[in-house]
């Protein structure tokens, strides 16, 4: 695909098929993921590939089971009506459409300092970082024709799925990424319309 079909594709998808990710289109993906620009030339960053279901299913341990509780939380929050058929569309799915995919993504970074009370903004520069090298995933995974989803983890559940995959000190995993063919009856959310004209400032805000 031309890259700005890529970018007008990517959607979150989260109804997968049974179809399994070739490992061909998952190395071209995770090699796209690593030509991401990072903070200093240090790519700090390791990538845990779950496609076992044991493994899948004992990373998801506290998703599994947190999964109802975050839907009950969501219920009271005023939303419009774009962010309403969104949640209606993803809360029920956080476990699932993980679980489901049967390529689990689970991306790591050196964290140095405190994350939730840096002493500057560069003190987030890993966290930035793996950011973009987890955009380039999204965009490698359109471009193969796949689809994906992220959650991100919920109070300590990354703290959890670290010492399951054996992460060493001083990793933090920012995200879980599923990876997958689309379902035939996958629901691709609506993005809701933006006028550019109201969001890019020239010269001055």
């Amino acid at each position: 695909m031309d890259f700005y079909e890529v970018v007008n594709n990517r959607r979150t998808v989260r109804d997968f098929s049974q179809k399994q990710v070739p490992e061909d289109s998952l190395s071209r993906i995770l090699q796209a993921a690593f030509k991401a620009p990072t903070n200093d030339h240090l790519r700090q960053w390791e990538i845990v590939v779950l496609q076992e279901r044991e493994s899948i299913e004992n990373a998801l341990e506290q998703v599994r089971e947190k999964a109802g509780l975050q839907q009950n939380a969501l219920a009271s929050r005023p939303l419009d009506d774009f962010q309403r058929r969104m949640y209606a569309d993803a809360v029920p799915k956080q476990y699932r459409m993980l679980s489901q995919s049967g390529c689990l993504l689970l991306p790591f970074y050196r964290q140095n300092g405190d994350l939730l009370h840096p002493v500057a903004l560069q003190s987030l520069n890993g966290f930035a970082s793996i950011w973009c090298c987890i955009e380039h995933i999204l965009l490698a995974a359109a471009a193969e024709g796949l689809g994906c989803a992220i959650r991100i983890p919920v109070g300590e559940e990354w703290k959890f799925v670290a010492r399951q995959v054996g992460a060493p000190e001083g990793y933090v995993m920012p995200c879980y990424i599923a990876v997958g063919y689309p379902a035939e009856d996958a629901i691709r959310p609506a993005q809701e319309p933006l006028e550019l004209v109201r969001k890019i400032h020239k010269e001055k805000w």
